[in-house]
């Protein structure tokens, strides 16, 4: 029985699925963050290039 309690305690196969699982949830956090950030300039600047494709002779074209 103490040996079955000292492999269960020293074993680590399940302590690398929680690991990839905790950095994917990082990555994925970040990726959220950055898209929320730079959404709002990203639709300004494909605002500002729909104008020029309408009205090619526009002054910020």
């Amino acid at each position: 029985m103490i040996k079955f309690i000292r492999n269960f305690v020293n074993d680590e196969a399940g302590a690398s699925a929680a690991e990839y699982a905790l950095i994917l949830a990082i990555v994925g956090t970040g990726i959220a963050v950055a898209a929320i950030a730079l959404g709002s300039s990203i639709s300004g600047a494909m605002d500002g290039a729909a104008d020029c494709i309408t009205t090619p002779n526009a002054t910020n074209c």
